[in-house]
């Protein structure tokens, strides 16, 4: 809103660019090498399990100085303050979930006090809405983390985090490739039904098709992406089980 901490200069633009993933190689293979990067799979298996899939089709965020940011949003609860299933943090007896992963690959330095991306920390263990003055800047802007980045450093988010983006007013363009990330069996956007776009798809290799494949649980014999391995890997479920499903729905599964 105009006024506010997040807003720009209301002229300079904010460019948001789709299709990354199918774009021409080789202009396509950076953002492909983000689904099972070996410095990101780690994390990606710890925050959201083994078999964690994309769930948003991702995109490029580009903006010039004075471009406007983006007011609160996300976090566990909705803005009346109810339970909020789509985007939720637990730790469990030491693991930790969360059903919407972001994941913000900076393609351009970031100084502290410049802009983009802000979070407010520990918000993702929150009982409480969030009050609208909070959520447009008027109160408690001290309380919110602007993280300095270089070009190439990558921010992971649960998406149960309290976040948005101050006014870019460095006097270079901001860049940004972001994606969210899920647990195998669970859901929030829709562009893989019923496929991702052909061209997104073309050319991948075998652990980038795995991430890409549509929800179903890691015991229907899921591919599983690991460490140190050019081939996803399978459990497979018992030939008697799947024999049952054929008999019973006319599928190897339920």
């Amino acid at each position: 809103k105009r006024g506010t901490h997040f807003a720009g200069d209301g002229e300079s633009p904010r460019c948001d660019l789709g299709g990354i993933l199918g774009w021409p190689k080789p202009h396509c293979d950076v953002f492909r090498s983000v689904l099972a990067h070996p410095g990101l799979l780690p994390y990606l298996t710890a925050l959201c399990g083994q078999g964690y899939r994309l769930d948003h089709s991702p995109f490029v965020i580009t903006q010039n100085k004075g471009s406007e940011g983006f007011c609160l949003h996300g976090g566990p609860l909705t803005g009346e303050g109810a339970f909020n299933p789509t985007l939720q943090y637990r730790c469990v007896n030491g693991q930790m979930f969360n059903s919407l992963l972001a994941v913000s690959v900076a393609l351009t330095d970031h100084q502290e006090g410049k802009g983009g991306f802000c979070v407010l920390p520990g918000s993702h263990k929150m009982n409480f809405p969030v009050p609208q003055s909070v959520i447009h800047g008027r109160k408690f802007r001290d309380h919110l983390v602007q993280p300095a980045l270089k070009a190439g450093d990558v921010v992971l988010f649960s998406e149960a985090t309290v976040h948005g983006a101050f006014p870019w007013m460095a006097d270079h363009e901001r860049r940004i490739a972001l994606y969210r990330f899920a647990p195998p069996n669970m859901a929030y956007g829709r562009a893989y039904a019923p496929s991702w776009p052909r061209e997104m798809l073309e050319g991948l290799t075998p652990v980038q098709q795995a991430v890409m494949l549509p929800p179903f649980a890691v015991r229907l014999e899921r591919p599983l992406v690991k460490p140190d391995e050019e081939a996803p890997t399978i459990d497979e479920r018992a030939a008697k089980k799947k024999k049952f499903d054929e008999q019973v729905f006319g599928t190897s599964y339920f």
